[in-house]
């Protein structure tokens, strides 16, 4: 597992949630969509048919992200912790939902 706190998340000034994953993590993929918002890979496409878009988990709840739209109803700042699992051995208490790898959000509400 792979992680970053607030304390380094501050020096991005990033308007947008997936921002801070641009070039933080090893094997995460940062996409603009034509729409203007965003699509992550973990560890490259991994779906042949549906959505190949990794499982959110905000303060311990899987949250259903839209793709191309993403997290845009959270705010940067809100963030306490970000961790990427990206391995079988670490998303397989997500099962099937786990598949494409879990981005894991602690807010500061959250702790």
């Amino acid at each position: 597992m792979e992680s970053a706190t607030a304390d380094k998340l501050s020096d991005v000034k990033a308007t947008q949630v997936e921002k801070l994953l641009e070039g933080r993590f090893p094997g995460v993929e940062v996409l603009r969509t034509p729409t203007g918002g965003f699509s992550i890979h973990i560890r490259g496409v991994n779906t042949f048919l549906g959505n190949g878009e990794p499982l959110y988990v905000v303060d311990g709840i899987a949250v259903q992200v839209e793709p191309g739209r993403g997290l845009d109803w959270l705010s940067p700042g809100e963030i306490e912790r970000i961790a990427v699992l990206k391995n079988a051995p670490e998303t397989t208490m997500y099962g099937v939902r786990g598949a494409n790898g879990v981005i894991l959000i602690t807010t500061k509400r959250g702790r």
